[in-house]
């Protein structure tokens, strides 16, 4: 069988958008989870304080 080039071009072509896209995506997941990780130990560290400077009940 002998294939015609537009078929291969196709797929040569669309692989680095795919990646690309595949990349962007990932990327923007891990942005995100690091923020979400900072947010939480930034609260986290809050309300430590809080709980630290309230006065013990006698």
């Amino acid at each position: 069988m002998i294939r015609s080039s537009g078929a291969t071009d196709h797929h040569v072509r669309s692989a680095p958008v795919v990646l690309t896209r595949l990349t962007h995506v990932v990327a923007g997941r891990l942005a995100i989870g690091g923020l979400s990780l900072c947010l939480i130990v930034a609260l986290t560290v809050l309300s430590i304080e809080v709980a630290t400077a309230m006065p013990i009940p006698a």
